[in-house]
């Protein structure tokens, strides 16, 4: 059988492998599975053969087949970026500055900014504008190495407008390189016009749920201190199950209000910030089977001085995975090799226990680890070939994209570091 593709001369072949079934957890945290001179095989899109080039060349060098000399470099599976807020309209530079001069996120969304701000400007546009904004976004992530991204709801609050913003997620689905997962995040913040009758609003995300589910394959909650609390949060949370969504939670980003054991007795799939969490729930959380999807981009931007325990968790077992919360308040990067960055620098993780977390665990709080997030045979060929000599230099070099080659789905979509029109 004849490749398509045939990646050779791989100075430290990442493949992050043997951890499909379930997250990587402990030890296994380090472990990333280095073959060194590696080569991959692909074709029709997959993976089929992964080993050293000195084995491989004998099988599958010819002629007609596209070789990729990758000269020594290091070769990492797609990024996979499990929670961003990639749809939206405006941006809010202006709450940068007021932050910088003291204020904080809550005070200022209590004078009607932050994510309210973002839902008055996103209300505003038609879907094509905000398709063309998001493909922006998406090109730039893309750049950096991202090839999955998990994209929510949450700047409409209103059927109409959340509506709108799911249809753009799935246009972009349609039309751009990326695979895209849909999450329904109308339970964001009150809007403005519930502002006095909050349960109301519970009641109308509620009515929604059916409305949405074509559209989404996640329901998500903030349920934390300014959103939702925890009994509001759990009624949304059951009504979703009960209409066949599975389960996400932001929580414990700011206050512990109980959303920990909201996605404990829910069986979330994740739980994501967690920057104030306290030790009784991470050993709680080790019994179950919830994903821990940690945010540093966030209190690096808020100027924060807390960050989630990632070490902690992991020393206890937790399974641990990174994204980059992309959206125009809190963290406006959607770069997964600065998050890397920030993981070792803010939160204590080694390097390998980064790559882990950024790849095959972020692939599980999606639900896509049996066909992503690790170079694997019969996997999606998703895979990034970086200007770096060892797997070590991707955090330690920061703020330089080192990606030079992007290969999604066996087709080259970036090459010395340019997008290839598709």
């Amino acid at each position: 059988m004849l490749p398509d593709l045939f990646v050779q001369n791989i100075g430290q072949l990442v493949t992050v492998a043997d951890a499909s079934q379930k997250p990587k957890t402990f030890h296994r945290m380090d472990e990333i599975g280095i073959i060194k001179d590696g080569a991959v095989v692909i074709r029709d899109g997959y993976f089929i053969d992964i080993g050293t080039t000195r084995k491989l060349k004998k099988k599958y060098h010819r002629k007609d087949t596209k070789i990729i000399d990758a000269a020594g470099k290091v070769v990492l599976p797609g990024f996979v970026d499990c929670h961003t807020h990639t749809i939206f309209g405006g941006d809010r530079t202006g709450e940068f500055i007021q932050r910088i001069q003291g204020e904080t996120y809550l005070e200022i969304l209590k004078k009607g900014g932050g994510i309210l701000s973002t839902v008055e400007n996103t209300r505003k546009l038609k879907i094509q504008n905000l398709a063309e904004l998001s493909r922006k976004h998406l090109d730039t992530m893309l750049l950096h190495g991202t090839t999955t991204v998990e994209i929510k709801s949450g700047y409409g609050l209103d059927m109409k407008s959340e509506l709108k913003i799911l249809k753009t997620i799935q246009y972009l689905q349609k039309t751009h390189p990326m695979d895209i997962v849909a999450t329904f995040l109308g339970a964001h913040v009150i809007p403005p016009e519930y502002k006095h009758s909050p349960n109301s609003y519970v009641n109308l995300i509620c009515n929604m749920l059916p409305k949405v589910k074509p559209y989404a394959t996640f329901c998500d909650v903030f349920c934390d201190e300014g959103a939702f609390s925890a009994e509001q949060s759990e009624r949304i949370l059951k009504t979703a199950k009960a209409s066949s969504f599975r389960l996400k939670i932001h929580t414990n980003e700011f206050k512990d209000i109980g959303g920990v054991s909201l996605a404990i007795q829910l069986n979330a799939i994740s739980a994501d910030h967690l920057d104030n969490i306290k030790q009784r729930d991470i050993v709680r959380l080790k019994k179950s089977n919830i994903l821990c999807v940690l945010l540093p981009g966030v209190p690096f931007f808020l100027m924060k001085d807390t960050y989630a325990p990632a070490r902690k968790m992991i020393e206890n077992g937790v399974p641990v995975a990174l994204a980059t919360d992309f959206n125009p308040g809190t963290c406006p990067s959607g770069n997964m090799q600065m998050i890397i960055t920030l993981a070792c620098l803010k939160m204590g993780m080694t390097p390998a226990q980064a790559i882990n977390a950024t790849t095959i665990n972020a692939a599980h709080a999606i639900g896509a680890a049996h066909r992503i997030g690790s170079i694997e045979v019969g996997k999606q060929a998703d895979m990034i070939i970086l200007d770096i000599q060892e797997y070590t230099q991707l955090p330690y070099y920061f703020s330089i994209n080192h990606v030079k080659t992007t290969i999604k789905k066996g087709k080259i979509v970036v090459e010395n570091m340019q997008l290839i029109d598709s």
